[in-house]
């Protein structure tokens, strides 16, 4: 990293919460683009590896924000993201005046609404920011947004939204972001079980794997995610990008917000079954493209 890229921008200081993959990720290339960039995880190994990247590491989530424009958020699940914004040393009240909250994780808007209304109460701007994309996209500032915020919000985020994503699309008022990125969770693991499915398939029938992918990756049943992941397969890449267990917790809350609005979710209980059994088959922390080999597992001689 260059004297350059380490020289914070005038007024452009960021505090994140959560320095996982993805926090870490972003707190990274944050720093590299020339924020200011503070933060906390209670995991003292992210702390650690943030640390090396250029972040300056609180003890504790208060110290963290305290002085920050923007703070972002990215944890694994509801009850951390209302831990680290609610009480008296949480963000709500540990932020400066008037700061921009951003909350990136994977949770249910009922949450999301939770934290909103007296963190505005509390005089900050809250941008309700659901991405898409890996470690890789954060680090990179390529993570597609998906962002729910009023319109005077998101205006006052825009700088730091065009650092760590490089698409944005605004869904609507808080709340709105959360969804969408359930609903997108739910179209796309359940387009990777059925890839997995049907590429194990496709070998155990006799075509080669390298052959198999270049056609269906050109197909009508191809996706996204199958071009992003199934080289990894051929490659027995086995780095974890997105694990099993965090789609499984992902697929919990997308039936959950089924259940709220009245409409059944048969298809999206099935798919999340089935991540649940790779759980229970310790694939709990491998990458979901990591499905194929469950399916390997399970062959068994041709009939007759």
């Amino acid at each position: 990293m260059t004297e350059g890229q380490r020289r914070a921008q005038p007024g452009r200081s960021v505090g994140v919460i959560g320095l996982g993959a993805m926090g870490g990720a972003i707190a990274g290339h944050l720093v590299v683009a020339g924020y200011e960039v503070s933060g906390y995880d209670p995991d003292p190994g992210a702390g650690e590896r943030a640390r090396i990247a250029g972040v300056t590491v609180g003890d504790d989530p208060a110290m963290a924000v305290a002085s920050a424009e923007f703070v972002v958020t990215s944890l694994p699940d509801p009850p951390a993201v209302r831990s680290a914004w609610e009480g008296g040393q949480g963000i709500i009240a540990s932020a400066g005046p008037g700061a921009v909250l951003l909350e990136l994780s994977t949770i249910d808007p009922g949450t999301m609404s939770a934290i909103a209304e007296p963190a505005r109460q509390a005089g900050h701007r809250v941008i309700d920011c659901a991405v898409s994309g890996g470690p890789d996209e954060a680090a990179a500032g390529t993570l597609s947004l998906l962002v729910g915020a009023d319109d005077a919000d998101l205006e006052a985020a825009i700088p730091l939204l065009r650092t760590i994503g490089s698409t944005i699309a605004h869904t609507g008022p808080v709340g709105t972001g959360k969804i969408v990125k359930l609903v997108n969770n739910m179209m796309s693991m359940g387009n990777v079980l059925v890839a997995a499915e049907a590429f194990e398939i496709g070998l155990a029938a006799g075509v080669d794997p390298q052959r198999l992918y270049d056609v269906l990756a050109g197909s009508g049943g191809s996706s996204q995610h199958f071009v992003k992941r199934f080289p990894w397969v051929l490659a027995d890449d086995r780095r974890t990008r997105f694990s099993i267990g965090l789609a499984g917790k992902d697929l919990r809350l997308a039936e959950a917000l089924a259940r709220s609005v009245g409409v059944p979710s048969p298809t999206t209980s099935m798919v999340r079954s089935m991540y649940e059994i790779a759980t229970a088959e310790g694939m709990e922390k491998d990458d979901i493209v990591s499905l194929t080999r469950l399916y390997r597992r399970w062959r068994r001689p041709p009939d007759g």
